[in-house]
C-alpha cells in the first residue's frame, strides 16, 4: 500500500491494525546518501563505527519507508503480508516547526532515479514529521500564542493601573510607517460593522508577521466585542488575517475554541510519520531488517531525537525504541547458513533461500495490499525490499527448524533458537567484528597480528604485499594514500615483522596496539582529556549515561558466530570463518533434545 502525505491519516487504523497482528515486522529505507568525508576501514570497533556514521550519514534524509507486516496463520500454514510504502519529506507546517536542511549524494540520486523513484511525488506528497521534542516545543508555541491572545483581550493588557505588572506589558506603540495602514485596516472593520451591512467576513491581503501582530492589537483594543479573527495561509505559503463578526460572547469563545481545535489538528498531522514509528516500537514486535545499521540510525535520529555522542547512550536508546531487533544480513552471514549462501546481497539471498535445503515460504497479501511476488522485482522500493526482508527471515528460521527433533515447520519470531540473532547490527566490511552487540558488550579481538603502515602515496597493493611476502598472505585495510593496516592470516608470525621489518626511510610499521596507544596520547594532547577517558578498542570507558541500560526487557546474552578471521568478501557479501571442526550439523542435532527448542550457539570463546 502506497501511503502518502494525502492518504496517510486515513491509512493510520490500517497501519495500527497490521502491526497489532503481525507475528513480526519487517523494514528498510532509502536515503539520499549514505556517508560523506568519514572513512570506513576494515579495524573499526563498534564504537568507531558509529561515531563515523553519527558524523556522517545523519545529514541525508531517509525518504521513503518500507514496513512490512507478517501475520502467521497456523491452520494454512501461510504467512498474510500486508505491505506499506511510505514517502516522506519533512515539510513544515508552521513557523516553530524546524526547517529541515539535508544533503544529497550525486551517486545515490542517480541510482535511485535508474530505478524509477518519484522524487516530484516525494516533494510534493512526503509524510510530513516531527520528533517528540519538536512535537512539544511546537506544543508550547501553541500555548504561548493563546495564552498571548488571552493577555491582549485582558484589562491588564489595556489599563496599566489596577494589573499585574508580570502580566501588563501594554500594547506595542505603532511605528510611524505603519500608522497609515493601520488606519485604513481599521476604516475597513468599521465598513464591516456598520449598521446595514450584510458582510460577514473581511478578508485583509497578506502581509508580515509584525503587521499582522498591529492589527490584533489594534482591533482588539478599539473594537472590545463582535469581532473574531484569524490568520490563514494561502496557496502560495502568504499568511493573511480573516476577520469574522461575532453575534456575542458564546459565538466568540466558539469561534476561539474551534480555531484552537483546528491548529491542534494541524500540528497532529505535522507529527505524522513518528506515529509510526511510535506504533512499531510500542508493539514490542520483533523488527527484522537486512544490513540494518543505517536504517536504525536514521529511524532513531529523524522520528525519535539527535544520536547521542556516546555509544553506550546510543545502545541504550536504540533497545528502549526497538526492544528486538534481527539482522538478516548477519544472520545469512553466520553458521549454520553460511556454508550454502554464497551471496548475502538481498536480492541474491532471497532466490538462495527458495533453493534446497532451503523452502520457500508461502506467503499471500491481505486483501487491499498490493500483490508482491518475487517474480516481478521491484528491488529498492522500501516496502518491497521490506517484504524481501521477511521472506528471507522466514526461510532461515525454517531451516533452523530441520536441526529440531522431530522437525519443525514454524519457528515463531520468540523462539529461543532466534535469540542469539538478536539485537546485533551487521558489521559491513569489518576485519574481525562482524557485529555491533546492541544488548551487551562488544566483542574485543586480538589485533597483535595486526600492523599500521606508512608509506609513499606511489605504492601501489603489490608493494605492500612483497614487503610482507616472508609472513605470507596479507590483508591491506588502506586508510589513505599513505597508510593502511596490514593483517597477517597466518597469525603466528606476527612476532618476527617488527624482528625483520626495520622502519625505513621510506615507510614505517608499528603494531597496532603501539598505534592505537600514540593516537591515544595525541588525542589527549589536542583536547586536553585524560587518558583513561578515551575510548579505545582495548578498553571501554564507563558510561555516563542517564538512560537506562537495562531498559529493553528483550535481551539475548549469547552471541552468534566465532570472530570471523576475514572480512566480508566483497564479490559475494560472506564471512569466512575458522574451520570449526567437528560438522555444525550434528553437533546442533545433538544439542536438540527431543520436541524440545534450544539455543544452537555457545558464547564466542566457548569455540
Amino acid at each position: 500500500m502506497e501511503v502518502t502525505r494525502s492518504n496517510f491519516r486515513e491509512s493510520l487504523p490500517t497501519i495500527s491494525s497490521a502491526i497489532s497482528k503481525a507475528s513480526f515486522l519487517a523494514i528498510d529505507g532509502e536515503f539520499t546518501g549514505l556517508q560523506k568525508g568519514v572513512n570506513l576501514h576494515a579495524f573499526d570497533t563498534p564504537n568507531e563505527r558509529y561515531q563515523k556514521l553519527r558524523q556522517g550519514s545523519m545529514d541525508f534524509l531517509l525518504m521513503q519507508f518500507g514496513l512490512c507486516a507478517f501475520e502467521y496463520e497456523a491452520t494454512t500454514k501461510r504467512h498474510i503480508i500486508r505491505a506499506f510504502n511510505f514517502y516522506l519529506f519533512p515539510k513544515p507546517f508552521s513557523r516553530q516547526a524546524p526547517d529541515v536542511c539535508f544533503s544529497c549524494q550525486s551517486s545515490s540520486i542517480d541510482f535511485l532515479v535508474s530505478q524509477g523513484f518519484d522524487f516530484n511525488k516525494l516533494f510534493r506528497e512526503g509524510i510530513p514529521y516531527l520528533t517528540p521534542a519538536e512535537e512539544q516545543k511546537s506544543r508550547d508555541a501553541l500555548e504561548s500564542k493563546y495564552n498571548q491572545l488571552d493577555v491582549m483581550s485582558s484589562p491588564a493588557f489595556t489599563s496599566p493601573t489596577g494589573a499585574d505588572t508580570a502580566v501588563a506589558k501594554g500594547p506595542i506603540e505603532i511605528p510611524s510607517e505603519h500608522k497609515q495602514y493601520v488606519e485604513d485596516i481599521c476604516k475597513q472593520v468599521e465598513e464591516l460593522t456598520a449598521e446595514g451591512n450584510t458582510s460577514q467576513t473581511l478578508e485583509l491581503k497578506p502581509t508580515s508577521a509584525f503587521q499582522r501582530k498591529l492589527v490584533y492589537q489594534t482591533l482588539k483594543l478599539k473594537f472590545h466585542a463582535g469581532l473574531h479573527l484569524e490568520t490563514k495561509t494561502n496557496n502560495n505559503r502568504q499568511r493573511y488575517i480573516v476577520i469574522s463578526k461575532v453575534k456575542n460572547a458564546e459565538d466568540q469563545k466558539q469561534k476561539e475554541e474551534s480555531r484552537k481545535a483546528a491548529e491542534m489538528e494541524e500540528l497532529e498531522n505535522a507529527v505524522g510519520f513518528s506515529k509510526v514509528i511510535r506504533m512499531i516500537s510500542q508493539s514490542g514486535k520483533l523488527v527484522v531488517g537486512h544490513n540494518m545499521m543505517l536504517d536504525v540510525l536514521h529511524v532513531l535520529h529523524q522520528f525519535s531525537c539527535p544520536l547521542p555522542e556516546s555509544y553506550e547512550d546510543f545502545k541504550s536508546l536504540t533497545r528502549c525504541v526497538f526492544p528486538r531487533l534481527l539482522d538478516t544480513k548477519l544472520m545469512s552471514s553466520t553458521h549454520p547458513f553460511k556454508d550454502w549462501i554464497i551471496s548475502t546481497t538481498l536480492g541474491d539471498l532471497r532466490k538462495l533461500l527458495e533453493n534446497k535445503p532451503f523452502e520457500k515460504p508461502v506467503v499471500e497479501s491481505a486483501e487491499g495490499f498490493p500483490a508482491y511476488t518475487t517474480d516481478h522485482e521491484q528491488l529498492h522500493e522500501a516496502g518491497y525490499d521490506a517484504f524481501i526482508t521477511g521472506l528471507c527471515f522466514i526461510g532461515m528460521s525454517k531451516y533452523l527448524g530441520t536441526f529440531q527433533s522431530p522437525k519443525k515447520e514454524h519457528i515463531p519470531p520468540s523462539s529461543p533458537l532466534i535469540e542469539p540473532f538478536l539485537n546485533k547490527l551487521f558489521m559491513f566490511r569489518v576485519q574481525d567484528i562482524p557485529y555491533m552487540n546492541l544488548a551487551g558488550p562488544d566483542l574485543q579481538p586480538s589485533r597483535d597480528h595486526v600492523f599500521h603502515l606508512s608509506f609513499p602515496k606511489e605504492w601501489k597493493t603489490s608493494d605492500i604485499s612483497q614487503l610482507f611476502a616472508p609472513f605470507g598472505n596479507v590483508y591491506i585495510g588502506w586508510l589513505d594514500d599513505n597508510s593502511a593496516f596490514v593483517s597477517l592470516y597466518k597469525k603466528d608470525e606476527a612476532d618476527r615483522v617488527l624482528q625483520n621489518i626495520t622502519t625505513g626511510d621510506t615507510f614505517s610499521v608499528v603494531a597496532y596496539k603501539d598505534f592505537i596507544e600514540r593516537m591515544q596520547k595525541s588525542s589527549s594532547r589536542k583536547h586536553n582529556i585524560p587518558a583513561s577517558d578515551l575510548d579505545l578498542p582495548v578498553k571501554k570507558r564507563q558510561s555516563s549515561s542517564p538512560l537506562n541500560v537495562n531498559a529493553s526487557p528483550f535481551q539475548s546474552t549469547r552471541s552468534i558466530t566465532p570472530i570471523p578471521e576475514e572480512m566480508e568478501e566483497e564479490n559475494n557479501g560472506t564471512v569466512n570463518m575458522d574451520d570449526l571442526g567437528e560438522p555444525l550439523a550434528k553437533r546442533m542435532k545433538t544439542d536438540c533434545k527431543s520436541g524440545s527448542e534450544k539455543k544452537l550457539f555457545d558464547e564466542p570463546e566457548n569455540w
